[in-house]
């Protein structure tokens, strides 16, 4: 995926700077919590944000990180207005323009923002499908060696506990992956 902010974002803030709301947070807070209606989609300006869902025993799986240039929300509570089964909180300090949901749907009207959007989702869900499927497929070095290859600011910037739990390993084995990629 391309991280460069585009022209058709640049575009998007600056003619409709009147629809979005710049917000901060400290690394730690929660932008959206579980339980909580989804009123918002979040363009990251600066910072990383995980996505997740924690289970009835306290358990947290990672669906995704967001960081600078990156749309983000709990996206089935956002389109449906439901109440959210995720969580997203801020691994640090973040800086995010807010688009609520009436505002998102005043910009999807010109069809360039429609366009612009469908893309973006589209990628969006690919990149689901094949974090699912690495899941099923790919062992823990596979699944890690390919993280690093496309996201290789990260590994720096996401605590290894993050990090194994987003690939599904013990912090163990993160270590030793983490040791012998080097």
């Amino acid at each position: 995926m391309n991280n460069d902010l585009d022209f058709t974002q640049i575009d998007i803030f600056n003619t409709y700077s009147h629809l979005f709301h710049y917000k901060k947070y400290k690394k730690g807070n929660f932008i959206i919590e579980e339980g909580n209606t989804v009123q918002h989609i979040y363009f990251i300006l600066s910072g990383l944000v995980k996505l997740s869902y924690v289970d009835y025993q306290a358990k947290e799986f990672i669906l995704s990180f967001a960081f600078e240039n990156w749309w983000e929300t709990d996206f089935p509570a956002f389109y449906y207005q439901e109440k959210s089964k995720f969580q997203l909180q801020c691994l640090e300090d973040t800086e995010v323009y807010s688009l609520a949901y009436n505002n998102y749907y005043e910009l999807i009207k010109n069809e360039k923002l429609s366009n612009h959007f469908l893309d973006k989702s589209i990628k969006g869900h690919i990149a689901s499908q094949n974090r699912v499927f690495s899941l099923l497929r790919d062992s823990p070095k596979d699944r890690y060696e390919q993280f690093s290859k496309d996201y290789p600011s990260l590994i720096q910037r996401i605590p290894k506990s993050v990090l194994a739990l987003y690939l599904g390993v013990s912090r163990e084995t993160l270590s030793r992956l983490y040791k012998n990629h080097s």
